[in-house]
């Protein structure tokens, strides 16, 4: 395959990727977008296989078998609720590629014709592109284990831990410059250490993204790991540039940057900056305007024909899911509860907040994964007005996004995020397993509100038992 033939093939890829990140803004075209993606991929792997540089694309013929069997075997096993500890890890794995492609194209050089200028071009990519890449590796592993429970979601805060991230890149930096000046032989006294210097920024870019992602609570884990995907495409721009790969690096930097503004907004919808998510520790519950206030009042439980009573005089339902429904597996037997409502003649809509669940778009997944009708599954700008003229509101297994603390109370470590406004409506029933508080360790004033009733239990179990009923 020729020159022209090859540059023409990945101008292909790269439009079909940018259709299939086009295509993912909504759930209407994102089959289209996947499609996109699918076909793109394919015809990067088969012209770069046919590259006339290449001269054993048997190695990535295995490569792809091997990888291609791995990734369907983890695809076909895992759960919806397993989803974001398996993103998170596979945005270890391009961090890792990074690393190691980084490593390999040092010791591979330039070659001996590359001016000084070149070599100076070309090695501050590969110790830049290690460096991205290691963080990505050790941070995405950390917000994995975060993310299945291995670890604690509250964040380790070491004393002067700003101090140490500071010191670290000084450090990554100061070597990298070291590196590159002794390799391309600018300062011949250092290139004995080149190799030495790279592999400590290895150590301590990896040592760098384990502080940072132990420092983040778990409260942040769906910005984490959009900020993960940032990182991985910013690792596979930079392995791009190292390899000299046109599409690499036009499909790293479509991944970096929609990775980055998808973390900008989530941000937006917690009232955060990004630089508050990645240094400021949230979870560790303390205040700075001085303690929270105070939570009093009795929960009013309610069962199961309660709540068939209740919705026999509704006109309207708003369904606010979160992270216990992907727990409880209860988007089945809601997505048939939704059914019977709507046959019956009542306006049902879902409210989805950005952050709801542990990975982004992870409540529209699950709700898409069980059926439910994309044109009432909106977002929480669309919706929150609409709440003051709703009959019922239904919270399955989501705390923090419904928090009313967030508007009322000042000293609150979620005060000012924009919320879902559930307590406006008429009747607010939460679907718990019990009175624990969400997965930033607030506690919610929702729940002993005077229009609120708590029903208890698995939320599939009660959510078949009310579809029984209903039926």
């Amino acid at each position: 395959m020729t020159h022209s033939y090859l540059l023409a093939a990945y101008l292909a890829a790269s439009v079909l990727f940018i259709g299939s990140l086009g295509g993912l803004s909504s759930q209407e075209t994102a089959r289209r977008g996947n499609l996109f993606g699918i076909i793109g991929m394919v015809l990067a792997i088969g012209v770069t296989a046919l590259d006339p540089q290449i001269q054993r694309w048997q190695l990535i013929a295995g490569a792809v078998i091997v990888g291609g069997v791995i990734g369907a075997v983890l695809a076909k096993r895992v759960v919806m609720t397993a989803m974001p500890q398996l993103v998170a890890l596979l945005h270890s794995f391009v961090g890792l590629a990074a690393v190691l492609v980084g490593i390999s194209s040092f010791l591979h050089g330039t070659g001996h014709s590359a001016t000084i200028a070149e070599q100076v071009v070309h090695l501050t990519e590969v110790w830049a592109g290690v460096a991205i890449g290691a963080i990505t590796f050790t941070g995405s592993v950390i917000a994995w284990a975060k993310l299945r429970g291995s670890l604690s979601g509250r964040p380790t805060l070491l004393p002067g831990r700003h101090a140490l991230n500071l010191m670290g890149v000084i450090a990554v930096s100061g070597a990298g410059i070291a590196m590159t000046l002794g390799s391309s032989g600018v300062v011949t006294a250092a290139a004995p250490l080149a190799l030495p210097l790279l592999l400590g920024i290895t150590v301590v870019a990896g040592l760098l993204g384990l502080h940072l992602v132990l420092g983040i609570g778990g409260a942040d884990m769906p910005v984490v790991v959009s900020l993960l995907n940032s990182y991985s495409g910013w690792a596979a721009a930079a392995a791009g540039f190292m390899l000299n790969n046109d599409l690499l690096i036009v499909t790293g930097a479509l991944v970096g940057s929609s990775g980055a503004i998808l973390s900008h907004i989530m941000c937006q919808a917690m009232n955060r900056s990004i630089w508050n998510v990645v240094f400021g520790g949230f979870g560790t519950g303390k205040a700075k305007g001085g303690p929270a206030i105070a939570i009093e009042g009795d929960v009013t439980p309610i069962e199961t024909d309660d709540l068939v009573d209740l919705l026999s005089d509704a006109k309207s339902v708003i369904i606010v899911p979160g992270y216990g429904m992907a727990v409880a597996r209860a988007q089945h037997p809601v997505e048939r509860f939704t059914s019977i409502l709507r046959s019956r003649g009542l306006t049902v809509r879902y409210a989805i907040h950005p952050v709801a669940g542990r990975l982004p778009g992870h409540m529209n997944v699950l709700l898409a994964e069980a059926g439910v009708p994309y044109d009432i599954v909106m977002e929480m700008d669309e919706i929150n007005e609409d709440f003051p003229k709703t009959d019922v509101v239904l919270v399955i297994g989501a705390n923090d996004i419904v928090n009313p603390s967030a508007q009322t109370d000042p000293n609150s470590p979620i005060a000012g995020m924009p919320v879902l406004e559930a307590w406006k409506a008429k009747t607010v029933v939460v679907l718990k397993r019990g009175m624990g508080s969400g997965y930033a360790g607030i506690e919610n004033p929702l729940f002993v509100g005077e229009n609120t009733r708590m029903l208890f239990g698995d939320a599939r179990d009660t959510m078949e038992k009310v579809v029984t009923a209903l039926g």
